[in-house]
């Protein structure tokens, strides 16, 4: 038995991120009174209280926390699965492939070439993200298929292959201590200046915040920082720009990845003419 309707859970949301019954009422277009009875009417089916009320404060209990956080991925798994099951049976929509700007390490090009051979090709719709998005495009629907870099993207809930393997580099200005070596290891960019990516959590780096690449190499222009990239995402170096290789970092591999509940044949049909056109040394899957 569902206990929860999909528009009581949404009223419970509106209330709970507002916490305030009015402005919650005027999100939802309903009458406050209405609401208020709706969300009695869901405490006294669930058994429990989910607001602390006074005349002047709005406040969730711990059951209300719990809900709230839950609740959230709920109506997010609702909706992707209306938005997947109208794709399903739309015979004419497009591929949707998510990725980078320049994050592509020169196969876009390729892929979309051989993926066009295909019989039953479709018209592919590129879209950019944010820094640190593109695992959520492919979760929530948003997108069909994406191009993520391993180690920097999270890849729970989501299929994938490997495209392509690369070192990394590190980015410096002209002049730095660095600028001259052949190559450099971890050790050497201790204490060193690097960016904090925009949605990213705070961890060690303590830099000026960035959104993108080109925004990164602007700042390691200034002397602001340095930075450490896959190989292909500087390549060809900015000009006044020097790239070392890192030799004790992580290799990085470029991935074609798509929600891994995802079977349609339009998402297999790209991943397999991606692979075909891929490097045929794309390095060892299992770094």
């Amino acid at each position: 038995m569902v206990e929860l309707e999909t528009r009581e859970l949404e009223y419970f949301m509106a209330v709970a991120d507002e916490l305030h019954f009015g402005r919650a009422a005027v999100r939802l277009s309903i009458a406050q009174p209405a609401l208020s009875k709706a969300i009695r009417r869901i405490e006294t089916r669930l058994g429990v209280p989910l607001f602390l009320r006074s005349s002047r404060h709005v406040e969730l209990t711990p059951a209300g926390e719990a809900l709230r956080e839950h609740g959230r991925h709920a109506l997010n798994a609702v909706s992707a699965a209306v938005r997947n099951a109208r794709r399903a049976g739309d015979t004419q929509a497009h591929l949707r492939l998510v990725l980078k700007p320049g994050g592509d390490a020169g196969l876009l090009s390729g892929m979309l070439a051989e993926y066009a051979h295909q019989p039953d090709a479709r018209r592919v719709d590129i879209l950019f993200s944010g820094p640190t998005d593109r695992a959520d495009h492919l979760r929530d629907g948003r997108a069909d298929v994406g191009l993520l870099y391993v180690p920097f993207d999270p890849l729970d809930g989501l299929a994938h292959e490997t495209l392509h393997t690369e070192d990394r580099v590190v980015v410096l200005p002209p002049g730095h201590r660095l600028a001259g070596h052949t190559s450099v290891c971890l050790a050497d960019l201790e204490g060193e200046t690097l960016p904090r990516w925009m949605g990213v959590p705070p961890g060690d780096d303590t830099g000026p915040e960035v959104k993108d690449v080109v925004q990164m190499l602007h700042m390691i222009t200034v002397s602001r920082m340095i930075g450490m990239l896959p190989r292909s995402l500087v390549a060809p170096a900015a000009a006044g720009l020097i790239c070392v290789p890192v030799s004790d970092a992580p290799p990085s591999r470029l991935l074609l990845a798509w929600n891994e509940r995802d079977r349609r044949p339009l998402v297999a049909s790209f991943v397999a003419a991606a692979l075909r056109s891929a490097p045929p040394d794309r390095g060892d899957p299992r770094f």
